[in-house]
């Protein structure tokens, strides 16, 4: 992968739309110091480079769906010859159950976030699917039982201080 340059306008421009997937043209044009023309162009070409992959927005899915399972699955792969650990890797994340694959290092080459509607189907999907890959020598499932922070976005309830404010 080529490292791809960015000035510091559309660095300014990411930085603004990763903090706030809603911002619009005008917003943003207004917080750079820029046309919204030039915003929106920016916006379009880092789009089309694939800089920006699509908007995102936190949802603490875990006050919803109670039933919800999801597991981080440390994974041993022998690496294959010229492409390394990339084409188990596709194999795993073409997979919907699978939600996140990371390349590590230490001692387990690959962490795969899975989600299931039960225990059992992430379960069955452990087994039947995913060691059955070739290259896949082993594997390790946590599952995960409360989140408290995801994506530097902190999803449990905070009790107000008790600390008087310094002023």
């Amino acid at each position: 992968m080529k490292p791809y340059k960015v000035d510091e306008t559309d660095e300014r421009i990411l930085e603004i739309l990763n903090n706030n997937a809603k911002s619009d043209y005008e917003d943003i044009a207004k917080q750079v110091g820029v046309p919204t023309e030039k915003v929106k162009k920016s916006v379009k070409k880092l789009e089309s480079d694939r800089i920006i992959l699509g908007y995102h927005t936190n949802i603490n899915w875990q006050r919803i769906r109670l039933n919800e399972v999801k597991a981080l699955i440390e994974v041993k792969v022998i690496p294959e010859r010229k492409v390394g650990f990339d084409s188990v890797a596709e194999s795993i994340y073409r997979f919907p159950e699978v939600t996140t694959v990371y390349l590590l290092s230490g001692g387990y080459d690959l962490l795969v976030q899975v989600e299931g509607e039960n225990l059992r189907e992430v379960a069955l999907f452990v087994s039947e699917k995913l060691a059955t890959i070739q290259g896949v020598q082993s594997t390790v499932s946590h599952f995960l039982l409360k989140k408290y922070k995801d994506d530097g976005v902190i999803l449990v309830d905070q009790p107000d201080s008790k600390r008087l404010p310094v002023s």
